[in-house]
């Protein structure tokens, strides 16, 4: 049973839903990130999804690929990603699943890539650009390894196919709320709440929605009919704007924490 596995039994247990974090590692730097993974976790926060910086993402909006660019330019290497996550994740209780496209697995092979995740206290992967149907190889390594591996599921999807990904994933399903990229939305789409109870009428599995998330109003819609809500964007941009102010770093983590703590007390209200 994976760290997620874990985390979701627990949650279910205490009637709670999750509240997930994304930020992308080196922006603006590795020493800042590891203390933003510390700061999210001291606030209560369930789970942190670590975005590994890549030239070219497939689902990312241009806050978040602007974001990668900057760690990209800034030096970040995966090396260093690993060495930061080991030293963070042995002080933090909330488990980190890394975002990373399948081109890095690929390139350090995927067993390479496991070990090293995994030595780093890394506990699953979401890989939005492998398809489903070439995901064998790796979703059974990462059974063997109790190394969840997360994936999405979108509102184009089409049923018999959302039931073939919902059957090769492990430790949650990421429902993108969305068609399109991440970012930030006004409002959300009309079917997401029944596009969500068909799926849970098909899996077992904890389904967690992303992809515009930014708001109040978006979890009071969501927490009854999702198991957790995943925020990305919305932390990503106050990181890059308070970056660009040149805000003191402790300036920054206490505007995210505020507002992750607020998401995090609405969600379980």
């Amino acid at each position: 049973m994976s760290a997620i596995d874990k985390l979701f039994m627990r949650l279910k247990s205490e009637g709670k839903k999750a509240f997930m974090p994304f930020v992308t590692a080196g922006d603006p730097s590795l020493e800042f990130t590891a203390a933003m993974l510390k700061r999210l976790d001291a606030e209560g926060c369930h789970l942190a999804e670590l975005g590994i910086p890549y030239s070219d993402p497939i689902a990312d909006g241009p806050v978040i690929q602007a974001s990668y660019t900057r760690s990209l330019n800034g030096g970040t290497k995966l090396s260093g990603i690993f060495s930061m996550a080991c030293e963070v994740t042995a002080e933090i209780s909330m488990p980190i699943v890394t975002m990373v496209s399948y081109a890095i697995i690929y390139r350090m092979g995927i067993d390479e890539y496991l070990r090293q995740a995994i030595a780093a206290g890394i506990s699953g992967a979401i890989v939005p650009d492998m398809p489903v149907d070439e995901s064998d190889e790796l979703a059974a390594k990462c059974k063997l390894l109790d190394f969840s591996l997360i994936q999405l599921i979108t509102p184009t999807t089409p049923r018999e196919r959302a039931v073939q990904i919902a059957e090769q994933t492990t430790g949650f399903i990421y429902y993108v709320s969305v068609t399109g990229i991440t970012g930030e939305r006004t409002e959300l789409p009309p079917d997401l709440a029944d596009n969500l109870k068909w799926l849970r009428s098909v899996t077992d599995l904890p389904i967690c929605v992303g992809f515009g998330i930014s708001k109040l109003e978006h979890v009071e819609a969501l927490k009854s009919v999702a198991d957790g809500l995943i925020v990305g964007s919305a932390i990503v941009r106050r990181i890059a704007a308070a970056t660009n102010e040149q805000a003191e770093n402790e300036d920054v983590l206490n505007d995210v924490g505020e507002f992750s703590q607020g998401m995090l007390t609405a969600i379980n209200a």
